[in-house]
């Protein structure tokens, strides 16, 4: 592994802060670039505390992120515990982990497997598909915007879906030393890898760095199909995947 070459973790400033400490006992030099800021949501404290006056009637209640979570129970009622029927679903090991540490029972975190070929809602679908969802109540806690995939399929099955948008992702502003790192690593892309968990977080790349940005000698890491696609239509010749683990992602920057 070149210990010159840095990767820049794209994920918002918590989680890439988070994600650092991960990396550096598998020897991974890392930087944090947060291309997605979150903030929080027009009226999303009153639908979080909508979300959780429907808790006790709801079966399932889906976190699309740790950023979920997190808006969630900050809005926690005082003394309102997790309801012994209703499952807390994600994709991410980062967000069962937040649920876990929020107070969710274990028993009650469903998530795709760790050998899943992809961590994503298809993956998770199969997990929820074998109950009777017909006139069960789902709850979709989420940002604004995203995937309606996991929705689409609960209604299929009779579940009365609703989302909730508690937060809002954007592109973020960078103070100085993030506006160095990124005049950095385009100067040098040789001595960079860009860790991409979100296609948002691409497409906020390209507007950070304006027209004219040569990506044609960018290295990236991707967590799923879905972000690779992007990052290659961006123009970068040298994207790889791997699951969103800091082990893998150690992988597949050390093979660069």
């Amino acid at each position: 592994m070149s210990a010159a070459r840095t990767l820049l973790v794209t994920r918002p400033q918590a989680q890439a802060v988070e994600w650092l400490q991960r990396l550096a006992p598998l020897g991974v030099t890392a930087r944090a670039l947060p291309l997605i800021e979150i903030a929080p949501a027009e009226d999303g404290g009153a639908a979080a505390a909508q979300a959780w006056a429907e808790l006790p009637r709801t079966r399932l209640a889906m976190f699309v992120s740790p950023n979920a979570v997190e808006a969630f129970f900050a809005a926690r009622p005082a003394g309102q515990a997790w309801p012994a029927q209703t499952l807390a679903a994600t994709v991410g090991p980062g967000s069962a982990r937040a649920l876990a540490a929020a107070g969710v029972p274990p028993a009650q975190i469903v998530q795709p497997p760790p050998d899943a070929a992809s961590l994503d809602s298809e993956h998770l679908w199969p997990l929820l598909a074998g109950e009777d969802w017909t006139g069960q109540q789902a709850l979709i806690l989420r940002g604004a915007g995203g995937r309606d995939w996991l929705a689409q399929r609960l209604a299929e099955r009779g579940a009365l879906v609703r989302q909730f948008g508690i937060y809002q992702r954007r592109c973020p502003h960078l103070d100085a030393a993030g506006q160095a790192l990124l005049a950095a690593a385009l100067a040098r892309p040789d001595d960079h890898v860009w860790l991409f968990s979100s296609a948002e977080a691409v497409g906020h790349l390209e507007t950070l760095a304006g027209p004219g940005a040569d990506w044609s000698r960018g290295r990236a890491i991707a967590t799923h199909a879905r972000i690779a696609a992007r990052a290659e239509a961006l123009g970068l010749a040298h994207v790889v995947l791997a699951r969103p683990a800091p082990d893998a992602v150690a992988a597949a920057f050390g093979a660069f």
